[in-house]
């Protein structure tokens, strides 16, 4: 495997030659791309492109895949110290669990969460994630710059809640500064946040949509998550989530709803006529939730969404695997779909797509000419890509992290193998590690259940 190092790239400007390229139809083969100043230049037929750069010197990539980098929709960062405490746990785990964590974290904290979140994103394949706002009494340029540092590009949600202490001025103030301080920032792309529809006053939801809209940007909530959740916005509101969304004028291309994995008919129609999107997170279903997302009706009706880890886990093909298995343990079983979606579907919405749905879609989410060089070097001759039938399936069912060999964002090589080359990755795990017993211990969390060994242990197994 020539030229198969950590400079794959060069000085920033290299013509590379993988075995194959993913592209929106699938996987091709003699195909090569140009990368200059962090972008695609060229993507082509290797006989074109290489005379198009005839002063190029080819870089044999032979046995790996070029894909897009994955896009998480919906993270969050600064729950990483807590890590296996929501194991276990019923719905509705942020009052009991995130809430008191993240309240308990201060700046250093919350940059050590947020960089090791990036630097787990980043071994998982995620080149974008979408901060879904923190609850932290912390500046967010904090988080901003941990995944800076760390290489990750990141949509950073604005919490701007006012329905308890802040202002409707202040948080309006508040957003308009933040949008404009990432207006024009490589890796950092500014985003409002609410966490969901009765935290934020009427006047705010409208004028938090109104200013996300006016700057590209996305507005995110969490809407129709749990059954709880459902019944609060309709005994506050008369209505349930989506519903009262619409009926405010906040649902549009602009919004990005977390979850919503109980929707009716009437809400899916809703939210296809609007042009909102929805991140799907069935790790999150799967773990602590009352339903999973109707993805693939979605899918059919045009309803944009991306995949989403909700924070749960850091490894991008492992949640592909999860998005098809909900959506055929939930819906093709009964029906006799053994498709569910022919493996490519959750590979678009993973890449293209979900760039899409958090207002990236014009600068990631696939290997194309003007794109960002946002993308992931995969092992095809790892044993579980071997013989390689079908790629793109095998890619949703058999591959995992393991199988990432580079992981390149905005052209520089963010991961090799595993580990960053220009900072301390385990260093940075240590010390989060000796963070979390501070931070937890001042928290005030509380578990439903208990750890694995204290189940085993009540249930007398040995």
């Amino acid at each position: 495997m020539t030229d198969l190092t950590p400079d794959v790239l060069g000085d920033g400007t290299a013509l590379l030659l993988p075995e194959q390229i993913l592209v929106p139809g699938g996987t091709v083969g003699g195909h090569a791309v140009v990368v200059t100043d962090g972008r695609f230049v060229a993507v082509g037929p290797a006989e074109g492109v290489l005379r198009e750069f005839p002063s190029l010197t080819p870089r044999r990539l032979d046995g790996h895949l070029l894909m897009p980098g994955l896009v998480d929709t919906h993270h969050h960062l600064t729950q990483s110290l807590g890590g296996a405490l929501a194991f276990g746990e019923p719905s509705e785990i942020f009052r009991r669990i995130w809430v008191p964590l993240e309240r308990a974290l201060d700046d250093e904290t919350a940059y050590l969460s947020a960089k090791l979140a990036a630097l787990q994103s980043l071994r998982g394949g995620f080149t974008t994630v979408a901060e879904a706002g923190t609850r932290a009494p912390v500046d967010v340029d904090v988080i901003a710059t941990a995944t800076r540092e760390a290489g990750l590009r990141c949509v950073l949600g604005l919490t701007c809640n006012d329905a308890e202490r802040t202002s409707q001025a202040d948080a309006r103030n508040a957003a308009e500064r933040h949008l404009a301080a990432y207006a024009s920032d490589e890796l950092v792309h500014p985003s409002l946040a609410i966490s969901v529809p009765e935290a934020a006053t009427e006047e705010t939801l409208r004028a938090t949509a109104a200013l996300a809209a006016e700057a590209g940007a996305v507005m995110q909530i969490h809407v129709n998550e749990h059954l709880a959740g459902v019944e609060r916005c309709l005994v506050e509101r008369g209505l349930r989530p989506i519903e009262y969304l619409h009926q405010l004028g906040v649902l549009g291309p602009q919004l990005l709803g977390a979850h919503a994995t109980l929707v009716t008919p009437a809400e899916l129609r809703l939210l296809r006529d609007s042009g909102a999107a929805i991140s799907y997170n069935p790790v999150a279903s799967a773990w602590k939730g009352n339903a999973v997302a109707p993805a693939l009706t979605m899918h059919e009706l045009g309803i944009r969404f991306g995949l989403g880890t909700d924070g749960t886990r850091g490894d991008g093909f492992r949640l592909l695997d999860a998005a098809e298995s909900a959506q055929r343990i939930g819906h093709g079983m009964a029906v006799g779909d053994s498709s569910c979606g022919g493996g490519w579907t959750w590979l678009d919405h993973a890449t293209r797509a979900g760039a899409d749905a958090v207002g990236l879609g014009a600068v990631t989410g696939e290997i194309a000419v003007g794109k960002a060089a946002d993308f992931l070097l995969v092992d095809l001759t790892a044993p579980e890509l071997r013989p390689g039938w079908d790629v793109p399936w095998q890619l949703v069912r058999l591959a995992s992290s393991a199988q990432i060999t580079a992981v390149v964002v905005a052209g520089d090589v963010r991961l090799w193998r595993g580990w960053p080359i220009d900072w301390d990755g385990p260093a940075l795990v240590d010390q989060a590690s000796k963070a979390a017993a501070d931070v937890i211990g001042k928290a005030r969390i509380t578990r439903a259940h208990p750890t694995s060994a204290e189940h085993r242990a009540r249930k007398g197994e040995q």
